[in-house]
């Protein structure tokens, strides 16, 4: 609403006088009233990352026996599953080293941190130097590192903890694992590979879109600019080549020769929480590197997955879709994942706070509405990760092989940053 009435004061430049006087104040108030609203959600994703998040991960998640962390668990903290998936483990890493820097100078986070760095280089590389997909819990091999964000969480993690410390260890750690991410981006299974010779040869969305990430991780945390050009290179491909102008969809494959297959699953398959997350992913990379130019595009996609990828009958947005609408090759493609709904609600705050444009506020309200309603345990801490069409959950797992101590403690903790720098510049105005 504020800035509807922002545009309508800008266009009525004819107001002179008393008029001015009246339409200021009436300004004056609406602003007044948008940053205390701001300053409200701040105080709800705050109270829900120290009070609820934070709390059952720290009691639950740290293996005191044999070191790194247990991501799979139950409602009640319980764990269902000691396996160590090790793209959660570098996540957890990642996230405990960032909140001991930007939310809170607790100790033991960041110790918790350093242990996890020391027990997944010690034990998660494979010969070659790549890290496995999973490893038990005492660290012995289990999956083959056949999976390329295995070493695209390395570099997070290693990075944070460089930042923090600014022990060398760290920084060769993050620049080792980058490397082997960009070594693997054209091929990321490398000898893993199932697919035959005349495998349909597409590019998949994932590996550019985190390569993007990765690029601003790198830079802010180890001050760098030597990967500056393949990070371009990944964010134009994710803004040009994904996107479908007749469509007006971001798919999440491409075949290599920049076709759109809409003649089979793979082809038409669209996956609305990546392309929200990549797009804020190059909201960020345009700030950080003043390339005004990207925030249109990014914010049009935005929109665009938004209307797409929302249930119109039930509320939230679908896990996966098919841009023809035909039938999904996956039975859970209706389903409702918490990560979807962080990434969405990240993406509206970043497209908001560029763009000033209240359809970004108005589902960022929406979105809010729905997760903290549905994924919420509202009888004890954390988010569910999976509901049904409906909104009722499926499994009570908090964490497991995709869910772990990662997207819901990122979203709250960069929504407060967005809500911070929101609130800021509209003081400065």
């Amino acid at each position: 609403f504020f800035f509807k009435q922002k545009t309508a004061y800008e266009i009525a430049q004819r107001l002179v006088g008393s008029e001015m006087c009246i339409r200021d104040r009436y300004m004056g108030i609406l602003i007044s009233n948008m940053l205390s609203l701001i300053e409200e959600y701040k105080k709800k994703y705050d109270e829900e990352l120290g009070k609820s998040v934070i709390p059952f991960w720290e009691a639950h998640c740290i293996d005191k026996e044999c070191g790194g962390f247990l991501h799979s668990l139950d409602y009640d903290g319980s764990v269902v599953d000691t396996d160590k998936y090790m793209w959660m483990e570098w996540r957890i890493v990642y996230t405990f080293a960032t909140l001991y820097q930007t939310y809170k100078k607790n100790p033991a986070w960041l110790k918790y941190a350093q242990d996890g760095f020391e027990f997944l280089v010690k034990n998660g590389k494979s010969p070659e130097g790549f890290y496995y997909f999973v490893i038990n819990r005492a660290g012995k091999p289990v999956v083959a590192p056949y999976n390329i964000y295995s070493e695209a969480f390395a570099v997070m993690g290693s990075a944070a903890l460089y930042k923090v410390t600014k022990e060398d260890k760290y920084r060769l750690e993050a620049k080792s694992a980058m490397e082997n991410y960009i070594k693997r981006i054209s091929n990321p299974k490398m000898q893993w590979e199932k697919g035959m010779p005349d495998k349909h040869s597409r590019h998949a969305l994932g590996p550019y879109m985190i390569l993007a990430n990765l690029g601003t991780v790198m830079k802010d945390c180890l001050a760098i600019t030597e990967y500056d050009a393949q990070i371009k290179e990944a964010i134009n491909f994710v803004v040009e080549k994904f996107w479908n102008e007749e469509k007006k969809m971001l798919f999440e494959n491409v075949d290599k020769d920049g076709k759109f297959d809409l003649d089979s699953p793979d082809g038409r398959h669209l996956n609305p929480g990546h392309g929200l997350e990549s797009m804020w992913f190059v909201l960020e990379y345009a700030e950080q590197n003043h390339v005004p130019e990207l925030i249109p595009k990014a914010c049009k996609i935005i929109k665009a997955i938004l209307e797409f990828g929302w249930d119109k009958v039930h509320g939230g947005i679908f896990y996966f879709m098919d841009v023809l609408g035909k039938p999904h090759a996956d039975l859970q493609w209706d389903m409702k994942l918490w990560w979807v709904h962080n990434e969405a609600i990240l993406a509206c705050l970043y497209a908001y706070r560029f763009t000033k444009d209240i359809t970004f506020w108005e589902w960022f309200v929406k979105l809010d509405e729905y997760s903290f309603k549905h994924f919420k345990d509202h009888k004890g801490l954390e988010w569910y990760a999976y509901l049904n069409r409906h909104g009722e959950v499926t499994h009570t797992l908090k964490g497991g092989r995709w869910k772990c101590f990662f997207h819901l403690p990122r979203c709250l903790l960069f929504s407060m940053n967005q809500f911070d720098k929101i609130i800021a510049e509209h003081k400065l105005k």
